[in-house]
């Protein structure tokens, strides 16, 4: 398990600054969400943590500052799945997989039996053994979104970075991947970091929850923390019903507005 810990981190687009001091202690092992509106910086956020782009501040990784590492050393540590990842329609599905054993392969080599190994039994517990032959571009979105997130397994990290994991998913697909995450995360001690839209299914899952709206961190905390109608209303700019259930679970539901009476004559 590893520790990741921001301290006034920035990032700068130009004249602009799309992140502005966050400073955030995600503890070792735990799902920590980041929510917000759209353009609110949570995916320069990931990719800061990432270290894709530039940015100020300081990021810790465990005892280790990000900036110090080598790419290697990062990507041994860190494995990102980003929002509709790109993916090679042709190639299989275990050859794709097998690219998240890049940082472990020297430059000149080959994998080893340890690589085939680790590939093997990611796709056995992601249920895509039987696929392992099929070519990309023959998946389904979800056959898909379990593939990404294999590949991102297949490098052993430590840290989980998710940048929407369930785009473009139905209900019980989405449901299906962050039970494979938090499967996954309970399994492999993981610590996750993740950005979604959908505040509820963000409640169910995380065990913390960061609001960033404008670019900083304006609440953090468990989900019955952040996600308080005035909270909300304020930083999303809508207004929301939010329902805490006896079992601890949190719903939040969008009140759509009043609708403007018109007289008959009317078009």
């Amino acid at each position: 398990m590893t520790r990741v810990l921001l301290e006034r981190v920035s990032v700068a687009r130009g004249d602009r600054v799309v992140v502005r001091d966050v400073s955030l202690d995600v503890p070792s092992g735990a799902w920590v969400c980041l929510i917000g509106p759209n353009g609110a910086g949570k995916t320069t956020l990931l990719h800061a943590l990432a270290a894709l782009i530039v940015h100020s501040g300081t990021i810790r990784i465990g005892d280790g500052e990000l900036s110090r590492m080598s790419r290697r050393g990062r990507a041994q540590q860190l494995a990102l799945v980003q929002q509709d990842s790109q993916l090679p329609t042709g190639l299989r599905v275990a050859d794709y997989v097998m690219l998240g054993r890049t940082p472990y392969i020297s430059y000149f080599g080959r994998e080893d039996r340890n690589d085939r190994l680790v590939v093997a039994e990611v796709l056995e517990q992601l249920d895509l053994l039987g696929l392992a032959d099929r070519p990309l571009g023959h998946l389904s979105g979800g056959e898909r979104q379990r593939v990404v997130v294999a590949r991102a397994l297949a490098q052993l990290p430590s840290i989980l970075l998710l940048d929407e994991p369930t785009t473009a998913l139905d209900l019980g697909r989405q449901l299906q991947v962050l039970e494979l995450i938090r499967e996954q995360q309970c399994a492999r001690a993981l610590t996750v970091i993740s950005a979604t839209h959908d505040l509820t299914l963000a409640a169910a899952y995380a065990d913390r929850l960061a609001l960033i709206s404008c670019g900083s961190l304006v609440a953090e905390g468990t989900p019955r923390e952040v996600l308080t109608t005035a909270t909300l209303g304020e930083h999303y700019g809508v207004s929301l019903r939010v329902i805490h259930d006896e079992d601890g679970s949190v719903a939040v539901i969008p009140v759509r507005p009043p609708s403007v009476s018109r007289s008959p004559g009317e078009a």
